[in-house]
């Protein structure tokens, strides 16, 4: 049963689990990371989210799995804390895979053929959403791994755990799980950053990748449905200090322009001179959702095509991946 209910389906559930001592900041970190992957993210706190990567996993043209490795790079990297990612065809099997994990970190995918087989030998506190007293009145009853769980009739389970819990528990052994990530409390902000291989003085270079930042803060705050009312720029420096500036957007935007406007401005206002540069994070502050902007009817007719173009170019990036487009092509077209 559990395979035919899973026939079909990829495994494009991830559960990741942060540490149990992560920090809030840190967490909020680890959401707004997840919420680069995907549009459907749904935050379980303190310590745990769930994403559905369904429509991430042909956007990037790879399989969760990857995303998973992907998405563990960056927290260890840009954060410093590693996760535990489970993935599965499921909320249940994503969950349970992701408990599974011994040490700091990792990623276990189970496929959806091998749902029933990878569930059976785990012993039933190990199943997801199974309490510990569910766990020992099924002991008690013999029930010692999830798949003497699901041979059992559910009308038994039901006797033993109570009519829903029983019900719940004996789908969730046989891997059915019809449950939806529901997208939840997505985070206030949204970061972009990256770091020279080799300490930058201010010139084209870092204009450039500060144009890039632009461009893919732009495209996430309209994948995830949001937009800026202000933009903060940090500079890292050889040495380890850093320089860090805000300033609110004339009106909330996720628009490469207005955005492009407002960080070279924050840029200017660092003055430098010979500093060198070692990276630069641009982070979109005080979010709110996109249909809360107002939509003001423009006269500027060049703005209008810009925008036009915005559009097209995001269609393209969502066919062919985010590489399809470089930065420079995105304003030289709008022009």
């Amino acid at each position: 049963m559990g395979r035919g209910r899973t026939a079909g389906r990829a495994s494009t559930v991830m559960h990741v689990r942060c540490a149990a001592t992560v920090p809030e900041e840190v967490y909020r970190q680890v959401l707004e990371e997840l919420a680069a992957l995907s549009a459907v993210v749904q935050a379980l706190p303190p310590s745990a989210a769930l994403v559905e990567l369904k429509g991430a996993v042909p956007y990037y043209g790879v399989d969760a799995r990857r995303l998973g490795e992907v998405l563990r790079v960056r927290t260890v990297s840009r954060l410093g804390t590693d996760v535990r990612v489970g993935i599965g065809p499921s909320i249940t099997v994503a969950a349970t895979a992701s408990a599974q994990i011994t040490g700091r970190g990792g990623v276990l995918a189970v496929a959806p053929e091998h749902v029933t087989d990878w569930l059976g030998p785990l012993p039933v506190e190990a199943l997801h959403g199974i309490g510990p007293r569910q766990a020992k009145d099924l002991r008690d009853y013999g029930i010692h791994c999830v798949g003497l769980l699901a041979s059992v009739p559910p009308a038994t389970v039901e006797r033993l755990l109570g009519g829903r819990a029983g019900r719940l528990a004996a789908d969730r052994a046989r891997g059915i799980d019809p449950r939806p990530v529901t997208p939840r409390a997505q985070p206030a902000s949204a970061t972009v950053r990256c770091s020279f291989p080799r300490h930058t003085l201010d010139g084209a270079a870092v204009r450039a990748s500060l144009l890039d930042l632009v461009v893919q803060l732009g495209h996430l705050l309209r994948r995830r449905g949001q937009a800026a009312r202000a933009l903060t720029l940090s500079l890292r420096f050889a040495g380890g200090t850093s320089w860090d500036t805000t300033r609110r957007l004339p009106e909330p935007s996720a628009h490469d322009d207005d955005l492009r406007t407002l960080a070279y401005q924050l840029m200017d206002a660092a003055s430098l001179q010979r500093a060198r540069l070692t990276g630069l994070v641009l982070k979109g502050e005080d979010l709110i959702g996109a249909r809360q902007v107002a939509q003001q009817i423009s006269l500027d007719g060049a703005r209008e095509d810009r925008l036009v173009a915005e559009a097209a170019i995001d269609r393209i990036r969502a066919k062919f991946g985010p590489g399809a487009i470089g930065p420079a092509a995105t304003f030289r077209r709008a022009s």
